[in-house]
């Protein structure tokens, strides 16, 4: 069975940074991975994502700004958010799937709150 445990989510200001974190047990290096994120009254929203062989895809609101990587070795997989805005503001999911564009394996979310 997967587990995955989100952490790194907070408060910050327009123009900082943050680093989420996500421990998977249970985890295959065989994994797709992403990033989703959700705010309030809106639907959720694939952000990042990272194939077993270090392939990644950015929605475009975040390119530029944000960094997604894995390392297989600790089973963990990382967003770098750099130059975050209030918009970015969101629970923060990660998730792991077979690379057939499901996911099937979800986080409980960290919330991301940046304030202008």
């Amino acid at each position: 069975q997967v587990q995955l445990v989100e952490s790194g989510g907070g408060s910050v200001q327009a123009g900082g940074s943050l680093r989420l974190s996500c421990a998977a047990f249970g985890y295959s290096t065989r994994f797709c991975m992403a990033w989703f994120r959700q705010a309030p009254g809106k639907e959720r929203e694939e952000v990042a994502t990272i194939g077993f062989y270090g392939a990644t895809k950015y929605t475009d609101s975040v390119k530029g700004r944000f960094a997604i990587s894995r390392d297989n070795a600790k089973a963990t997989l990382y967003l770098q958010m750099n130059s975050l805005i209030p918009e970015d503001t969101a629970m923060y999911y990660c998730a792991a799937g077979n690379c057939d564009g499901t996911y099937n394996y979800w986080g409980q979310g960290t919330q991301v709150t940046v304030s202008s």
